[in-house]
This record gives C-alpha cells, sequence and structure tokens, in this order.
C-alpha cells in the first residue's frame, strides 16, 4: 500500500500537497483539502469497495438483534462532479426494517478515501419517519471527509472528520490501536485497526469502536461500555 502525503492537510494534519482543492465549512474551522483525481476505484486494503460485494452484519442491541446488509451498487452515484461508488445499506431490527442508506464513496490516487455523502431514511412500520443525517457534499455547505487513511498506522490518536454538516453530520474518529487479531462469526483476521468513532452532536452518547481488517474491512462494532456487538457474518460474492 502506498502512502502518500498529500491533499489531507487539514483532515490528518499532514503537508498540503499540488493537485488539491481546499474548501472551508462556514464558521467551522474545517477545511479540508480535496483531491482533485477522486474516483470510484475504492482499493484501500482496510475499506475495499468491489461492484456486487455484499457484506452481512448481526449482532445484539439493548432493543433486540440488529442484522444488515451492504451492497456495493454497480451503478456510480455524481456527487459534485465526482462519480462515487455507491453503497446500499439496509438496517433490520429483529427482522423489521429500520433504516434504508445509501452512502458515497471515492478515493484519490493517493489511498485516502473520502465519504461524500448519505441519503438515509429512518423507517418505521413500513412507513418513512424521517432522513436524519442525509447530507451531500456541496449541498448546503456540506464537505466530505476521509473514511479510511491510506496508512492508518500513521494517524493513531489523531482526531479526524469522516463527514461534515453543521448539525447535521458531524462524526469524528481516531484510530486507537493497529496490527490487531479479532475473531467474529465470518473468521478470523489479522493485521487490523480499531478506531474509535463519536459525533460532536451528540456528547452524551457513547462511543464506538470499529475494526477494520485487510480484505474485508469492518468487520466489527462494539459500543464502549454497553453490549452492543456487531459483527461480520458473511461476504458474498
Amino acid at each position: 500500500m502506498r502512502q502518500s502525503i498529500t491533499c489531507t492537510a487539514i483532515v490528518l494534519g499532514l503537508a498540503a500537497g499540488a493537485g488539491c482543492t481546499s474548501t472551508t465549512g462556514p464558521g467551522s474551522g474545517y477545511s479540508p483539502v480535496i483531491p482533485a483525481d477522486l474516483s470510484n476505484a475504492v482499493t484501500n486494503p482496510f475499506f475495499t469497495l468491489t461492484t456486487g460485494t455484499i457484506f452481512q452484519f448481526s449482532g445484539p442491541t439493548p432493543e433486540g438483534l440488529e442484522t444488515s446488509t451492504s451492497e456495493v451498487t454497480a451503478q456510480p452515484r455524481m456527487v459534485n462532479g465526482v462519480a462515487a461508488v455507491e453503497v446500499h445499506d439496509l438496517v433490520y431490527l429483529d427482522g423489521a426494517l429500520i433504516e434504508d442508506t445509501y452512502d458515497w464513496y471515492a478515493q484519490g490516487s493517493d489511498d485516502n478515501v473520502w465519504y461524500l455523502g448519505e441519503d438515509t431514511k429512518q423507517i418505521e412500520n413500513g412507513m418513512v419517519i424521517g432522513t436524519e443525517g442525509s447530507w451531500e457534499w456541496g449541498v448546503a455547505g456540506a464537505l466530505p471527509g476521509i473514511i479510511m487513511a491510506a496508512d492508518p498506522a500513521a494517524q493513531v490518536g489523531r482526531t479526524y472528520r469522516e463527514e461534515f454538516l453543521s448539525g447535521v453530520a458531524e462524526d469524528k474518529a481516531r484510530v486507537v490501536a493497529v496490527n490487531q487479531s479479532v475473531t467474529v462469526a465470518k473468521g478470523s483476521y489479522t493485521g487490523c485497526i480499531v478506531t474509535e468513532n463519536y459525533t460532536d452532536l451528540e456528547p452524551n452518547l457513547p462511543h464506538e469502536r470499529k475494526t477494520y481488517c485487510p480484505t474485508d474491512g469492518l468487520v466489527l462494532t462494539v459500543v464502549v461500555g454497553g453490549s452492543e456487538q456487531i459483527e461480520l457474518v458473511g461476504v458474498t460474492p
């Protein structure tokens, strides 16, 4: 995996390089330096998105059994002029659909994977009851963030934004461990990283820890101090 120090100055505290675009969120102090060569070829080993792949997750929560699927769709989604990979997520609680989301990602030649937005719907009894958390780069001042760095080990302890739309999407993360081993329903993995994730919008909400491993990406999400533990159970094809 190739490491680059271009195009990540503000997000990851690195030196800026040529061929990038700097954008500032009004009043946010957030100015990501966005690569000019973002594309839908997402090959970062900790966050690889191959068309047709479906990831299946399952695990207990305080509300019941949560299951979900994330499918890498074949049709790119244009986001602020960038052809992004679209991932369709469906989340179920005790078998009932509770969330239907489309997420958009792109990768630069520096191998950082950027999160460009999401169209999310909360579902209850088959009806849409909300769209909280939806945002799109370039709309209403929304800005992208980095979902996975080219070299996560170089980012240990650094806080970075995964997304930004003031009052709507303010998730942050930091890498807290590298070279980890983990066993989940899907199997055993080595060389994994762990991130701690939280949002400024809900400062009292428990943090989540997410484990990403080479090849399959996200394999485990746990709530710090809680009982929720969502594991990767399968990948198709």
